[in-house]
């Protein structure tokens, strides 16, 4: 592959990042024919195929995720050579490119919004998705720092507490439970438990938590993303394990209450990660000093939700 262009390169990344030629096309202002003949060649340089349309949806091949991940890190050095450069120059400002948890979406905008207000240069690359994505992402370079609750164990990381994170297991407000001034662990277990999907980092808090207090609800009904959970508890559909930043609007106007359920609410702790072996460039270097001396009292002064 000793031909293949930069140019090669990012409009493949870019397909990749879509699985669709027509967004790829549209995102780097190239017509849909312009993509097709650069994914072509490239294809041409790899000796295999690097995509397959099965129906109307375009899929990687084997070669293609592998071309798509060394893409995608080449695209990441290219950045940190300017930010680098940049910083040599003085240049105040640079891209952060950072992931959150989904359950952090209800905190995290605000502290960024707070850094930017500070360090109004800074271009500011936020993705939010399930653990298991975020810590794809981080493993692949794709992100400089990400926010969430449990750091990975697959590769080594420096993970930095920055702060608490309370869950706690809600209901509807006419729920029988709801009117008990203290609830023992073993009334749970007669309970409906409405529960995110495998891979969520509070699922995984709450697994652990159930294990150690004996709970064994008797249904289990597994749903994806916090705000369907909070709109089936709302209807009575069952109780929730839940991140206490993700329901504060929704029990502060009784929507949703917090059941005194004894050892709860659950202290874990919010962390910022980044790769061990990653140097950080000026701006994430910057975030990250940011969010350790600074989000505590953010995060206390408001409640997600209120402003």
């Amino acid at each position: 592959m000793k031909h293949v262009t930069l140019r090669q390169l990012k409009v493949f990344e870019s397909v990749a990042r879509h699985l669709s030629f027509s967004r790829a096309a549209e995102e780097l202002h190239l017509t849909q024919p312009a993509v097709s003949m650069q994914v072509k060649q490239l294809e041409e340089q790899a000796g295999l195929p690097l995509t397959e349309m099965i129906g109307k949806k375009v899929y990687l091949t084997e070669a293609g995720e592998e071309i798509a991940r060394h893409a995608r890190r080449i695209a990441q050095q290219l950045r940190e050579a300017e930010e680098a450069l940049d910083a040599l120059k003085g240049v105040r400002g640079g891209r952060l490119a950072i992931g959150v948890i989904s359950t952090a979406k209800y905190f995290a905008p605000r502290l960024l919004a707070e850094f930017r207000r500070r360090k109004p240069g800074v271009e500011i690359d936020l993705r939010v998705h399930n653990r298991e994505t975020i810590v794809r992402q981080l493993a692949d370079n794709e992100i400089d720092l990400a926010i969430m609750g449990q750091p990975p164990q697959e590769f080594a990381t420096v993970a930095e507490a920055f702060a608490d994170h309370p869950l706690v297991i809600v209901a509807a407000p006419d729920h029988p439970l709801a009117a008990k001034k203290q609830i023992a662990p073993k009334l749970l277990n007669e309970e409906t438990f409405l529960i995110r999907e495998p891979g969520s980092g509070t699922r995984a808090a709450m697994e652990r938590y159930f294990a150690d207090a004996g709970i064994a609800p008797r249904h289990l009904l597994e749903m994806v993303g916090n705000e369907t959970i909070k709109q089936a508890v709302m209807a009575g559909l069952g109780l929730a394990f839940i991140s206490a930043h993700t329901v504060s609007l929704e029990c502060e106007v009784g929507r949703i209450v917090k059941l005194p359920v004894t050892g709860t609410p659950i202290i874990r702790r919010w962390f910022v990660v980044h790769r061990a072996e990653k140097a950080l460039l000026p701006v994430a270097e910057t975030f990250r000093e940011f969010l350790l001396a600074e989000a505590p009292a953010l995060l206390a002064d408001k409640p997600a939700g209120k402003r």
